[in-house]
């Protein structure tokens, strides 16, 4: 939890809250589990309360929404698509091995310096992406993330030989002002919101693919 704090320490603003995507079926798979307990030690390192701790994925159950509730989190009760505003206040984004385009979702909803600025996301490495894909399907299909590329830094999460795969092409990214100030005006300019027309291989539930899109949680009251 150190290596996230260590990259944030010359931020003008820590985050307040935290919204986590992507969580995957911790009841039943290792992995998921240790990437909660990995969230329950960022919020205690950060100083952010379970209650301002945001989550969602459409795989949760019944009861598995109940234990996290039962730790003090939140369900956002709807499937936002990865496309939640910071509004204002400096957001812890935890989206470990989460789609390229839950990110790019992520970045269109917050496409301007001050929000952009305010953002902390740890999830797959953009540098990864870069190199894994060839730069006109990035562009084409991801081009938020390709846009804020120049505008962003970079430090992957140490590697620890027990959690290899839990953690692997994990990486902490921020956004600072004045890197942000430096990308050209044409960067801003182009904000229409991503539809994955042409994306062979989309990575996320899209709302329409769920039942109703919604947590268990709701889906059951």
């Amino acid at each position: 939890a150190g290596a996230v704090r260590a990259p944030l320490g010359g931020s003008a603003e820590p985050p307040a809250r935290c919204v986590c995507y992507g969580l995957g079926r911790f009841s039943g798979c290792p992995a998921a589990r240790h990437q909660l307990a990995f969230l329950l030690l960022l919020l205690e390192e950060l100083g952010v309360p379970p209650a301002r701790c945001s989550l969602f994925d459409p795989a949760f159950s019944a009861r598995e929404a109940a234990a996290l509730e039962q730790l003090g989190l939140r369900l956002l009760p709807d499937n936002e698509e990865g496309k939640h505003g910071v509004e204002g206040s400096a957001t812890l984004f935890y989206m470990v091995h989460c789609g390229k385009a839950l990110y790019n979702n992520l970045l269109w909803r917050n496409w301007s310096a001050a929000a952009l600025s305010r953002m902390v996301i740890i999830g797959n490495s953009f540098q990864g992406m870069q190199e894994r894909l060839l730069s006109r399907i990035l562009e084409r299909d991801y081009s938020y993330i390709a846009k804020v590329l120049k505008g962003t830094e970079e430090v992957a999460l140490p590697a620890h030989p027990r959690y290899l795969d839990t953690f692997n092409d994990t990486s902490v990214h921020w956004f600072p002002l004045q890197k942000l100030k430096e990308l050209s005006p044409e960067v801003w300019d182009f904000v229409e919101e991503p539809t994955y027309q042409d994306c062979d291989d989309l990575e996320i539930i899209r709302k329409e693919d769920g039942a109703d899109g919604r947590s268990p949680a709701a889906a059951e009251s």
